[in-house]
């Protein structure tokens, strides 16, 4: 039977480690060749691994040509290959740099929003890269201003299954990340339009606004969310907002509130509602929330989502959905722009949408983060810590609030942390309007004995749970 210490992988996914173990194995000569290797679920369960673990390592033993599949029969080794390229040489001043950076890293980050690489179909990806690299011509013809179009059809055809949105692929506009959508649509509006933006709420779009010279509000949210009645008060013009998972309360929009937002967009030809529809793919309780987009019927919302939560974040693709009036100005305003994503990135993703992928690995990912969510929850309710915390969490997303009573100041919490290897994320640092404005103690913080943290558990090891909540414990108690 295959065996492999895991503890020697060091940062490397596990299926990646177990890749190379094999591969070496093989290519030195120590697997023969023709010698059947055992299945996945018995080499999972003999090295205490999961099962998707080892399909991926066998994948991507199968692509490099190190292994042969039968159908039925299995998998089996294929003789020795050249031998792997060596590893480059890396100059003394970068080995020292990557030394300091993983230094550098604390043994929690709270503030870190990073999906767990492990869980990326890694060899899947690889293989449609493969197969994008063999289409010829059609790999270098210039991309639209809007993106590719197998890309955004993909993209039309999963909105229509998953949201019932139901949208022309000419519609999407494809950009590299959510800034660079943000920063067209701050071109579009003009300067005179005023941006709203929930508080608290995410702190980079509204500095992409003021950076194109565009006047910025903040309004309120409660435990509905959405003020619509601080904001029918306000100068805003175009209001961001994320109703079905608000980060970093994590609210979801109640219908009501829904409604009363839809009709203030269109009570005014300036009006308009741009639907951040942040980590919507990882609601767990199953409950169908439509998007703010198809509940308009006056063309006044614009929807914007990312890939780079849900896939990786160095793969920068993100898109929206404008509404057909609006379509066609910035087709004449911005259509001139060439489009920022590579056409080889676009065609990979493409596939990967049409083919089932997508799909299949949100489901993953929600089984995954559901779990792990679960336990970190669990664990806190039956510790110390849970009994001087609240937890607030709306089954969804991969975040959660963790109020804690204490009398610690907000600095004196984060100096306590740092000597415990912790990096924490406070709920006030998301807060731009004065505390008064809200009726809720955990935006008040340390004037009500409650410190608030935004707990994301998205790279949280399972291994790692009970030590990050005993080092935690140790900041209040």
């Amino acid at each position: 039977m295959l065996t492999y210490d895991f503890s020697k992988r060091g940062d490397k996914p596990k299926y990646l480690f177990l890749y190379e173990s094999i591969r070496d194995d093989i290519a030195a000569g120590k697997i023969e060749r023709n010698t059947k290797l055992p299945s996945k679920r018995t080499l999972a369960n003999h090295l205490n691994v999961g099962i998707n673990t080892v399909a991926n390592a066998y994948d991507l033993l199968v692509g490099e040509g190190y292994v042969k599949s039968s159908e039925r029969k299995g998998f089996f080794a294929d003789g020795a290959k050249e031998s792997p390229a060596p590893e480059r040489e890396v100059c003394d001043i970068c080995k020292t740099k990557q030394k300091r950076k993983k230094a550098d890293e604390p043994f929690l980050n709270l503030m870190s929003n990073r999906t767990s690489v492990e869980l990326f179909p890694a060899t899947v990806w690889n293989q449609l890269m493969r197969k994008t690299l063999n289409q010829g011509d059609e790999l270098f013809r210039t991309v639209p201003f809007n993106g590719l179009l197998e890309l955004r059809c993909a993209i039309s055809g999963y909105l229509a299954r998953n949201k019932g949105m139901e949208v022309d692929a000419e519609q999407i506009v494809i950009g590299a990340g959510s800034e660079y959508l943000y920063m067209r649509l701050a071109q579009l509006f003009g300067k005179t339009r005023i941006f709203g933006f929930e508080d608290p709420g995410y702190k980079k779009l509204p500095q992409v606004a003021r950076s194109f010279e565009n006047l910025v509000e903040f309004v309120p949210i409660d435990e509905h969310g959405l003020r619509v009645d601080a904001l029918a008060k306000s100068d805003v013009d175009v209001m961001h907002v994320s109703p079905a998972n608000h980060f970093p309360t994590g609210i979801i929009m109640p219908a009501s509130r829904r409604d009363a937002l839809v009709k203030w967009a269109q009570g005014a030809p300036k009006h308009y509602i741009i639907e951040d529809d942040y980590d919507s793919e990882f609601r767990y309780n199953e409950e169908y929330i439509a998007p703010l987009f198809s509940e308009d019927a006056h063309d006044k919302v614009i929807y914007m989502n990312t890939f780079s939560k849900t896939l990786v974040p160095s793969i920068r693709i993100s898109y929206m959905v404008l509404p057909p009036k609006l379509l066609e100005k910035y087709k004449e305003r911005m259509g001139f722009y060439s489009n920022t994503v590579s056409s080889f990135e676009q065609f990979t993703l493409a596939q990967f949408i049409s083919e089932g992928h997508f799909e299949r690995h949100i489901n993953r990912l929600k089984k995954h983060y559901k779990q792990l969510k679960s336990e970190v929850i669990a664990e806190i309710k039956g510790s110390k810590l849970g009994e001087i915390s609240e937890i607030i969490d709306n089954n969804a997303g991969t975040h959660f609030l963790l109020n804690v009573k204490t009398c610690l100041t907000h600095k004196e919490v984060a100096e306590r942390a740092k000597t415990l290897d912790l990096t924490l994320n406070f709920l006030t640092d998301y807060l731009a309007l004065p505390k008064e404005k809200f009726d809720r103690p955990d935006f008040n913080e340390s004037e009500n004995g409650i410190v608030s943290l935004v707990f994301n558990c998205a790279t949280v090891r399972r291994a790692d749970i009970l030590e990050a909540i005993d080092r935690l414990t140790k900041i209040f108690l």
